[in-house]
């Protein structure tokens, strides 16, 4: 499973972003696709997931109302949609996908097999 990330960049506090994952597999409805966070010095954090057919997401609560992830099943595309940034936000963004049976599979504390490269998002 190959999943590429775009979409990062520098933004002012309260800006927003849209992130993409290229991720062939998810148009398949077989695949989970989450997007996580590691900023500098701390651990990698789950943010939002999707499960296959966009039927159910998960979000972390430090996103909530904030964030948007969006499925496009025709062209194998999950986003991200980032609004109302902070600087808490900064990080590298990495897409991350697992096979889905169960929707619950594609919790953010389940185990993700298959990354993407990462990509930065600078909020100031």
């Amino acid at each position: 499973v190959q999943l590429v990330e775009s979409g990062g960049g520098s933004v002012q506090v309260g800006g927003s972003l849209r992130l993409s994952c290229a991720a062939p597999d998810y148009g398949r409805n077989s695949y989970c696709v989450g997007w996580f966070r590691q900023a500098p010095g701390k651990g990698r954090e789950g943010v939002a997931s999707i499960s296959a057919g966009g039927s159910t997401s998960y979000y972390a609560d430090s996103v909530k109302g904030r964030f948007t992830i969006v499925g496009d099943n025709g062209k194998s595309t999950v986003y991200l949609e980032m609004s109302s940034l902070e600087p808490e936000d900064t990080a590298l963004y990495y897409c991350a996908a697992r096979l889905m049976s169960r929707v619950w599979d594609c919790k953010l504390d389940m185990e993700y097999n298959y990354w993407g490269q990462g990509t930065q998002v600078t909020v100031s």
